[in-house]
């Protein structure tokens, strides 16, 4: 079996697929056809420089998929060309203005701005406002159990109370019909990848025989993040409770202060002990290494969908673009009524 060195990500009516040479997006349009695009990749790391070095890789890794997700969702959105687009705000206008930035970079910017503030609403604060809160109902109960919760059991409470509105997020967004067939593209992805790495010839009839379900998958690494975020920052808790005259500190709230400033600082080490962690399991069949893939499998029975053949036409035809790479860029001209700028109508 072939190991593929190929990554994908579903996006809005089609699939992004990535190698270390370049990017293609490969879109499903209204009217049937395939809108195309490829770019080669500008920034290459050597190997053995300083980005690809263990646990550093998984940072940059993780910061990359933040910086050019959004991007990669809104091209594909402006190849569908479905529709008017949206009006910016007034609030996005009045910023392009005043900052002399083009109007989409400032869309973008605050689309990720909010998401980013969503996140930690939903993530961050919300399980620490519910620990905070059952505190403070054991003071009035006058539960001293409740009320005066060791720092490491609050730390774990809030690992399993970020991990479960984590679930019930995921689940209540896959009920959605337009994130549904993000879902069934994401399936796609999948499945084409497995046809190549078992060596079949790629078409939607093989691929539809391959499984959905994929052990390098983001889905995968989400939910690593979570897991060892709980047991980093549950030892880190520990250790200091370990520092002499912590009590004290802790009377004043000290030591809360530290804890949650240190689990900003972790996130690194967090991101990057989860991206090897993930790498080796999949590069395994271990006992081990499954237990570890395990949980991230069970989630992506949420997050992908069994596709149509028409979903996987898109996914294959995004995954040969890869494999087999243009000498130049192809870019889809979405204003231009002639579609893709390719060699044949250059």
């Amino acid at each position: 079996m072939k190991k593929c060195t190929i990554g994908g990500q579903a996006v809005m009516e089609g699939v992004m697929m990535r190698s270390e040479l370049g990017t293609a997006i490969v879109v499903r349009r209204p009217d049937g056809s395939l809108a195309k695009e490829y770019k080669k990749t500008r920034k290459r790391y050597k190997k053995g420089s300083f980005p690809t070095w263990p646990f550093v890789r998984g940072i940059y890794s993780f910061v990359n998929a933040i910086t050019n997700g959004m991007d990669i969702v809104t091209r594909s959105a402006e190849m569908l060309g479905d529709g008017e687009q949206e009006e910016p705000s007034r609030f996005e206008t009045w910023l392009s203005e005043k900052m002399h930035l083009p109007i989409m970079q400032v869309v973008k910017a605050v689309a990720v701005v909010l998401a980013v503030l969503l996140s930690a609403g939903l993530f961050v604060l919300l399980p620490i406002g519910i620990v905070e809160g059952l505190e403070a109902l054991g003071n009035v109960l006058g539960w001293p159990w409740l009320a005066e919760m060791n720092l490491s059991v609050s730390t774990i409470l809030q690992g399993l109370l970020r991990l479960i509105v984590f679930l019930l997020y995921i689940f209540g967004i896959s009920r959605m019909k337009e994130i549904g067939r993000v879902f069934m593209y994401h399936g796609a992805e999948h499945k084409t990848i497995a046809c190549y790495e078992a060596e079949m010839e790629l078409t939607p009839e093989n691929a539809m025989k391959c499984s959905r379900l994929h052990p390098r998958c983001g889905t995968n690494y989400l939910f690593l993040v979570m897991a060892v975020s709980i047991l980093l920052t549950t030892l880190f808790t520990a250790l200091m409770d370990l520092i002499p005259g912590f009590e004290k500190w802790q009377s004043i709230g000290i030591n809360r202060f530290l804890f949650r400033l240190a689990r900003i600082a972790l996130i690194p080490l967090i991101a990057g002990a989860s991206f090897e962690i993930l790498k080796a399991a999949a590069n395994s069949d271990g006992f081990l290494a499954r237990i570890v893939r395990a949980p991230g499998l069970a989630l992506q029975r949420l997050t992908t969908r069994e596709p149509d053949a028409q979903m996987l036409e898109v996914a294959i035809a995004s995954f040969q673009l890869v494999l087999d790479p243009p000498d130049h860029d192809i870019v889809f001209e979405s204003k231009k009524e002639e579609g893709l700028k390719t060699p044949e109508n250059e």
